[in-house]
């Protein structure tokens, strides 16, 4: 299978290594050239406009960081659904709204006859350098099918959910919950170092008990050294959870507990924090965490 690859940033550019290490030929487009390069010495194969890619791939995958940026490449004038070509499945890793995703499925299915599927990852950059990302899928079975083996290359669990829309949805209760549990171990931390208590040792202490999890792991020492590498920043969190509050609302769906953690991340952006590592959320606490 012919496939494409549109926007390389932090989680693109490690799905795209892996695919190529994988051995897929591998054409790629982002809107900043720099980030192409790279990859173009790695075997990929640069195309100057979405439309072009649409020409040439039956499949092209997204990772781009808004509804905007995933209409604009899809649907916008040198788009993917601009020609008619080879293109039978566009599968976007973005996190963006359900109701965006339901919206540019029906238009690229009557522009061009492609099948959409929503297929936001989680496992951040390192499960994408590993492979080991976990896959929510909304769409047609037939059309994962399709594409299952390409994911595979960054993968490790992929799990159809529903009909278009239905893995953004799911993409968003993941994000309920990780946003809402990192909230709560900033504070942890706070209250350990308010108390007189070495917050860096909190891991340890509880690991294999029933406060333990994978975030608390990976978290404490992000969150403790002054020094995070940014892997996801605190405004793609706040532009989830932002979406969160706007689904929440369609439904009546009551969450109080996530409403405070937008509000975390929210003062976090005011405070100048947007583009650092979500682990600087603990800067919205009085303590400094020695920075």
């Amino acid at each position: 299978m012919m496939i494409g690859f549109c926007g390389l940033g932090r989680m693109g550019q490690p799905m795209v290594r892996r695919l190529l290490q994988a051995g897929y030929q591998v054409r790629v487009w982002n809107r900043s050239r720099d980030k192409v390069l790279p990859l173009v010495e790695a075997g990929a194969i640069c195309c100057d406009t979405p439309a072009q890619m649409a020409e040439q791939c039956e499949a092209v995958f997204l990772c781009v960081f808004d509804a905007q940026a995933v209409y604009d490449t899809v649907l916008g004038e040198q788009g993917l659904a601009s020609v008619q070509g080879a293109l039978r499945i566009v599968v976007d890793h973005s996190s963006i709204s359900p109701q965006a995703s339901r919206d540019m499925a029906a238009q690229l299915q009557q522009r061009c006859g492609a099948h959409w599927l929503d297929a936001p990852v989680s496992g951040g950059v390192g499960g994408a350098e590993q492979g080991t990302l976990a896959i929510m899928v909304g769409g047609q079975a037939a059309a994962l099918e399709r594409v299952r083996p390409v994911l595979a290359a960054y993968s490790q669990r992929v799990t159809l959910m529903g009909a278009v829309g239905a893995g953004q949805v799911t993409k968003l209760c993941n994000q309920t919950i990780v946003a809402t549990t990192l909230t709560a171990i900033a504070e942890a931390l706070s209250l350990a170092n308010d108390n007189g208590v070495d917050a860096s040792r909190i891991s340890e202490a509880l690991g294999g008990g029933w406060a333990d999890s994978v975030l608390l792991q990976l978290f404490v020492p992000r969150m403790t050294r002054p020094d995070t590498q940014v892997k996801a920043s605190v405004d793609t969190m706040l532009k989830d959870l932002n979406t969160v509050a706007q689904l929440a609302s369609v439904s009546h769906t009551s969450m109080p507990v996530a409403h405070a953690a937008q509000q975390t991340y929210r003062n976090a952006h005011r405070m100048g924090l947007g583009k650092e590592d979500v682990a600087r959320i603990t800067q919205v606490n009085s303590y400094n965490y020695g920075e």
